[in-house]
């Protein structure tokens, strides 16, 4: 008996590895060997392909394609209509499949809504992806990027607002009151 909820319309391919209490929606297709964890809800009209990794408490939007070579640590949000790919030269008439890039999204990280995360470029722990962005290299830790091709333009805390450092490297989320540490570049929790 399964210990998880797809509904009607889902196409569950055999040899899946869906977790407890994980919810697939309306019209949604999890391919042969995707490994999707505990508590996870994927949205409608969601392609979750081969190989697929997703750990616990993902929350997949509608019309997200998480395609093979992605791996998507605890506590991912992806926005809706946000898209991966797993070629970095893709062309009809010539198979790549043999070519597919490796693209981790780190525990806590969200992607908004359209964003694009062109392959085999990793984000970290607590990023933020804008709405619309296009990820073309590596986003940092506790980074908020946006635009095309996306930039950094800040840092979040791990309740997603943005952090304001003082003179000392210290800023405070406003809702958690967790502080923040800035030194080389790099963000950690105090």
């Amino acid at each position: 008996m399964k210990d998880f909820f797809a509904h009607e319309t889902a196409v569950i391919d055999p040899d899946c590895n869906i977790g407890k209490d994980t919810k697939i929606w309306h019209f949604s297709h999890i391919m042969s060997h995707a490994i999707i964890g505990e508590s996870c809800n994927i949205g409608q009209n969601v392609v979750v392909s081969p190989k697929v990794t997703l750990g616990k408490n993902v929350k997949v939007q509608n019309n997200v394609s998480i395609y093979t070579g992605v791996i998507c640590k605890d506590n991912v949000f992806l926005g809706p209509s946000m898209v991966f790919t797993n070629v970095i030269n893709p062309r009809s008439a010539i198979k790549r499949q043999d070519q597919y890039l490796e693209t981790i999204v780190e525990k806590g990280a969200s992607i908004g809504a359209n964003a694009t995360i062109v392959c085999g470029n990793n984000i970290g722990e607590y990023a933020f992806v804008g709405a619309g962005a296009v990820v073309t290299k590596e986003v940092l830790p506790y980074a908020l990027v946006v635009g095309n091709p996306s930039k950094q333009i800040g840092w979040v805390s791990q309740y997603g607002h943005k952090l304001h450092f003082n003179e000392n490297g210290i800023a405070t989320c406003k809702e958690s009151q967790q502080k923040y540490q800035l030194k080389n570049n790099t963000v950690i929790k105090l």
